[in-house]
């Protein structure tokens, strides 16, 4: 199996036990995550050889957000060492028609002021086949920006893969300077993923007759918005995730795929009744990934990235606890949740 790369940010995430608000919480629960962070664990799980690269402080909180990913198989080696803090982001789950809620403590963070002298991408690419990172990460300063589009410059040239998921946070970031800023990293990007809202809010591509905040999705809408982001930026494939709230707590979960050769492909719909949704996308990504190395068809690359994904759902923390084995059955038709003996 071919070696992939992660780049990004990983948190300590702290969170109130189970439905608590913030507000009457005493404890909170303290695991670590990021966007790709998640998907070096979910490749990692998968049996794929990953290494994530990022940047953190020497001190036990930094170590510990390191060995979160070693128990895993995650290779931290081109990690860098210093900084003062490591990022933290709180989580409060929603319940019902109450929203989650994710309030972020990440300014100043080791990699929020990382320099392009930490990384030595050519070193770290060697013998590499595909690079990840998200909208997320450009996103933490300008600093991280910089050091994004030196790496996808580098992966471009050793002739790897790359493939960046949108995931646009308004709290990061405006619409206009994510624009900016993404559209000079999308020339070098092969795969693009993104979520039923990011074309939007990214680039201003919208999908005709859909209401996200509704939970109202017309899925072959996004086909052309598909279609638009391949023709500006000439991607290989676009993936875009299609979720239909109903509650906090029940979703509709599919995706769709359109490869190279400007086909469509559409996922089956899974009911999703959510015990922890964050890192859903993450675990789309890396199915995506997992199932292009493993050379997959269209229509099995899409199913089996939204399995993935909806299997991520039922799992607490921001990492997926899945084996390929497992998420394959599911993609196969087995859903039924029966106990296995």
């Amino acid at each position: 199996m071919e070696r992939v790369v992660t780049y990004g940010e990983i948190m300590l995430r702290l969170a109130p036990e189970g439905y608590y608000r913030f507000v009457q919480a005493h404890t909170f629960g303290a695991t670590f995550g990021g966007g790709e962070a998640n998907v070096a664990v979910s490749l990692a799980n998968f049996g794929v050889e990953v290494a994530f690269v990022t940047k953190l402080p020497a001190h036990e909180i930094g170590q510990a957000a390191m060995n979160s990913l070693r128990q895993f198989g995650v290779d931290t080696s081109w990690i860098a060492r210093g900084g003062k803090r490591v990022g933290i982001y709180f989580l409060e789950k929603g319940a019902s028609q109450r929203p989650s809620k994710v309030i972020y403590d990440r300014a100043h963070s080791a990699i929020a002021e990382a320099e392009p002298s930490d990384f030595d991408w050519n070193a770290i690419f060697q013998g590499a086949k595909w690079f990840h990172f998200t909208g997320i990460t450009p996103a933490i300063s300008d600093n991280a920006a910089a050091i994004c589009l030196d790496a996808c410059k580098a992966a471009k040239a050793a002739g790897l893969t790359v493939s960046c998921d949108l995931n646009y946070r308004k709290n990061l970031w405006t619409r206009k300077k994510a624009g900016a800023v993404m559209d000079g990293l999308m020339r070098y990007v092969d795969v693009c993923i993104a979520n039923e809202e990011d074309a939007a809010d990214v680039f201003g591509i919208h999908a005709e007759n859909t209401d996200v905040v509704s939970g109202k999705l017309n899925a072959e809408g996004y086909q052309s918005v598909a279609a638009a982001l391949q023709k500006r930026f000439g991607f290989k494939q676009v993936a875009i995730t299609l979720r239909e709230s109903i509650s906090a707590n029940d979703n509709n979960w599919a995706a769709m795929l359109l490869d190279e050769k400007g086909e469509f492909f559409f996922s089956r719909k899974y009911p999703v009744h959510i015990v922890d949704r964050v890192g859903g996308g993450d675990s789309f990504g890396a199915g995506l990934i997992y199932a292009n190395l493993k050379d997959f068809d269209g229509q099995k690359i899409i199913e089996f990235a939204v399995a993935a994904s909806c299997l991520k759902h039922s799992i607490e923390g921001d990492f997926n606890m899945m084996s390929a084995e497992e998420v394959v059955k599911l993609a196969q038709g087995d859903g039924s949740g029966r106990v296995q003996r």
